[in-house]
């Protein structure tokens, strides 16, 4: 080794170097927007969209509230102009080479840069750069951005052809287009133009950060971390480093600990000039391992990449989780199974779906994101599935669900329609799926990469083949075509080439190829209950091998209600504010009331049937988890419909748009326990008690089932200790219901099953619909308490209490629990976090059960 290398390999044993050689400035201030064809600058801010501008500047209202999205659908057919000026130093200047680098256009963009064309960007998923050295001065440098209209440039597309793609949940009617559902045609998100929880609000903007990049020498432009073996005993990791560089150099190049210091590899290498790829291989023995949430830490690696020459240097650091992930889909003697195994051991897949937190995604926080995965986490879910109708979102969110072992489903971004996959077209898809795929690959939280939401069985079991095929079976034959070319060719084999270690699923739900999917083979999407009308106890009579979507809607719960139908003339469900904040239309209101009426008594006012609703939502989802659970080792995953919602509606979602937790999330987080013990009546007459163990660990312990009245005294009790296996779910005790009532009548019992190991786990079930069951009127007392950062409230009730729901004045109050089951003779302390006083807590206490609403 000569002289320069020793020393280059001792600098890099003794210090961290940061590169000098490289400026990075983020061009944010100073932006102003107008109108194409109007002449009045107004200030803008970026990242951002015309619609949060307009709205900034006072010149639209605010659409989520009242019916004010009606009167903005005149944004989508306006080109906009976006610009700005900025200075930069002689160190720039004097650079090699200067990128100017948009992380994310929205979406026909033209940037013009000194009124030289520099890109043409024609979809939103992608980043955009361009060689600017040559066009770049000290001063009042002007960056120009030209958006096109979404809907002057896609429209005669769709004019041209005699056919139209399916596209069932584009808006088109509410955005003044009539049946011209041109969606598709744009690299667009999906929900853009509305959904059925979703309003029409098609963007445009710059939606991400825009840099200015200028470096000299070397430039790292990527590191792909492999992990090629990963065990308890040793981690098996392949580094390929993409170097850009100016000239030929001798570099040395390592991979350093950044928590420690420890050095996993030096390598001396040969850099020419232009784009490099060098490869590092290093071994981690006994490694920490990276763990899914409730099955262990999961324990990120700081991993600093540094390339250093004698002249220049450049560095990245990543997080990396050592982990083991795979999807298992082998053929079995009923179908082919469907789950995720991590570092070995078989995880049931506990979560939800999840949709952009906003229309307008440049105002989604910091805050926002750490909120919605905290409330997964929160509620003992382990997976995530990004929805293919969204984006392909922010580095912040994995970045979140990495350190909180929140593993993440990641749809490929096509949902419930047909595209036009050929040409340009298929090209820039294959560009975009290569862009992602990129940025993703190294998130310790990617579980799967999936083609897309519902596509296949929109062809094969909705109808759509055979509708083409009745039109003209050549239409039929080009749109499949371009199908199997998207879903079966381009992005498979991108993930391939760029993750191999990822699994690629074609769609969701997928049972395989030449068919719709089905309840014995891959993921399914159940919705029987709810689109088919099924009762809410028909989940117990269900088994699939992965559910990935399942659902009941609810509205949002009074205080937030008031956010945007703020007058009470709103305050019926089918007023007009309320019917444009529930974009399934009246068809998912009687869907509401006919569930409700079904389970519960009417409820007496609007308020009520607000708070029924949520209940009913959290019913349903207590319901189908605890099924699918109960099937664990046959089904291997229950991912509800869905976490948040990206406006105020009433939706599927479990959080409501300003993040407060409707009844189901609180609900889900027993029922997603790593530990659940569940009770099911069986038409053979007996209650059956399942543990579902998620450990991996036998647990032994002692099951105690108490038969209570409805003044809580105990009418029977049956208790058995039992072992339950590691990863399983056993069924450890069942008995006849009527021999254990004492005569009473199944409305006037409650079962309250219990399971003690290390702690106890309770639940509380019932035997005839709420409606059915006797519940007397509860007097509920409350004392408050000043403790730590809120107050604590202590809860007793006199008989028993269904869905006890506490509320204050506003939104910005935080419980701990609610919508829980008070049973007599037990004390419920809840804590609240809130902005008010004890007295005022004590004035505006609002203690609402079952028994309180129903209709005389």
């Amino acid at each position: 080794m000569n002289d320069l290398l020793k020393i280059l390999f001792l600098s890099f044993m003794t210090m961290t170097v940061n590169s000098i050689f490289a400026h990075s400035i983020e061009i944010c201030h100073g932006w102003q927007f107008k109108q194409a064809r109007g002449e009045n600058w107004y200030p803008a801010t970026v990242p951002g969209t015309v619609h949060t501008d307009l709205l900034a500047n006072g010149i639209i209202e605010d659409p989520f509230v009242g019916l004010n999205e009606r009167g903005v659908q005149w944004v989508d057919k306006e080109d906009w102009v976006y610009q700005t000026t900025f200075n930069v130093d002689e160190k720039i200047l004097k650079k090699t080479n200067i990128q100017i680098e948009f992380e994310g256009l929205d979406t026909y963009a033209d940037v013009y840069l000194n009124d030289s064309l520099i890109i043409k960007a024609d979809n939103m998923f992608r980043r955009w750069n361009a060689d600017v050295r040559s066009l770049l001065r000290l001063e009042n440098n002007l960056l120009r951005v030209y958006f096109h209209s979404p809907v002057k440039v896609d429209m005669p597309k769709w004019e041209a052809i005699p056919y139209h793609y399916e596209a069932m949940n584009d808006q088109s009617q509410n955005g003044g287009l009539m049946d011209r559902k041109i969606s598709v045609f744009a690299r667009k998100a999906g929900y853009h133009y509305g959904w059925d929880w979703g309003p029409r609000l098609v963007t445009s903007g710059i939606w991400r950060k825009v840099y200015l990049q200028a470096w000299d020498g070397v430039r790292i432009t990527d590191v792909h971390t492999q992990q090629l073996k990963v065990n308890k005993y040793v981690a098996q990791i392949r580094q390929t480093i993409e170097v850009i560089s100016d000239s030929d150099y001798v570099a040395a190049v390592r991979t350093i600990d950044t928590d420690t210091n420890k050095k996993y590899i030096n390598k001396k290498v040969s850099l020419r000039k232009g784009l490099n790829r060098i490869q590092l291989d290093f071994s981690i023995k006994n490694p920490k391992l990276w763990w899914s949430n409730g099955l262990g830490d999961p324990h990120l690696y700081g991993f600093k990449t540094e390339v250093r020459t004698d002249v220049t240097s450049d560095y990245k650091i990543q997080k990396i989780g050592v982990r083991s992930l795979r999807l298992l889909t082998a053929n079995d003697s009923i179908g082919q199974e469907f789950c995720f195994e991590l570092n070995g051991i078989r995880v049931f897949a506990k979560g939800a779906n999840y949709i952009p937190n906003d229309n307008f995604l440049p105002r989604v926080t910091d805050d926002v994101y750490q909120k919605v995965i905290n409330d997964a986490v929160n509620v003992n879910m382990n997976m995530l599935r990004v929805w293919g109708g969204g984006v392909y979102e922010d580095d912040r969110f994995y970045d979140l669900c990495d350190a909180n072992g929140i593993l993440v489903w990641q749809d490929f971004m096509f949902a419930c329609s047909l595209y036009p996959a050929s040409g340009d077209f298929l090209e820039n898809v294959r560009q975009e799926a290569i862009d992602n795929v990129k940025r993703l690959r190294n998130h310790s939280c990617i579980a799967l990469w999936c083609g897309n939401n519902e596509c296949q069985d929109g062809w094969y079991n909705w109808g759509w083949k055979r509708n083409y095929e009745s039109q003209n079976p050549k239409y039929a034959e080009k749109i499949w075509k371009e199908f199997e070319d998207l879903f079966y060719k381009t992005l498979p084999d991108v993930v391939e080439q760029y993750s191999p270690e990822t699994c690629y699923w074609p769609s969701s739900p997928f049972g395989g190829y030449g068919h719709g999917s089905n309840e014995t083979n891959g993921d399914y999407h159940y919705w029987s209950v709810w689109h088919a009308k099924k009762p809410i106890t028909e989940y117990n009579n269900t088994r699939f091998r992965f559910c990935s979507e399942y659902g009941m809607q609810s509205f949002p719960e009074f205080e937030s209600v008031k956010l945007f139908a703020g007058k009470s003339s709103d305050w019926d469900i089918y007023s007009e504010v309320m019917m444009s904040h529930q974009r399934g239309g009246s068809h998912a209101n009687h869907l509401i009331e006919t569930y409700l009426l079904n389970e519960y008594h009417r409820p007496k006012n609007f308020e009520s049937l607000l708070y029924v609703g949520q209940l009913m939502q959290g019913d349903a989802m207590k319901t189908a988890i605890e099924s699918h659970r109960r099937e664990k080792g046959y089904c291997w995953g229950t991912l509800f419909w869905q976490i948040n919602d990206c406006w105020p509606v009433a939706s599927w979602s479990t959080r409501d748009y300003y993040g407060r937790w409707k009844a189901a999330h609180y609900m889900s987080r027993n029922a997603f326990n790593d530990v659940l013990i569940s009770p099911i009546e069986k038409p053979d007459g007996q209650l059956h008690v399942y543990i579902v163990n998620d450990r991996l660990k036998a647990l032994n312990g002692k099951v105690s089932i108490m038969i209570l009245d409805m003044n809580g005294n105990e009418v029977n009790r049956i208790e058995k200790n039992v072992c339950v296996s590691a990863n399983a779910s056993q069924d450890v005790l069942n008995f006849p219901v009527d021999g254990t009532l004492m005569a009473l009548d199944r409305k006037d019992v409650v079962i309250e099953a219990s399971f003690t190991c290390d702690k106890v786990y309770k639940n509380v079930y019932y035997l005839c619909p709420p409606k059915d069951v006797n519940f007397f009127k509860p007097s509920i007392s409350s004392q408050i308490v000043k403790v730590g950062d809120g107050y604590d409230v202590v809860l007793k009730t006199d008989k028993v209490a269904r869905g006890v729901f506490l509320s204050l004045d506003g939104i910005d109050n935080d419980f701990t629990d609610n919508y829980f089951d008070l049973l007599p003779f037990r004390e419920k302390v809840v804590h609240i976090r809130t902005p008010f006083k004890e007295d005022e807590i004590a004035k505006q206490l609002k203690i609402t059960s079952l028994a309180d609403v129903n209709k005389n």
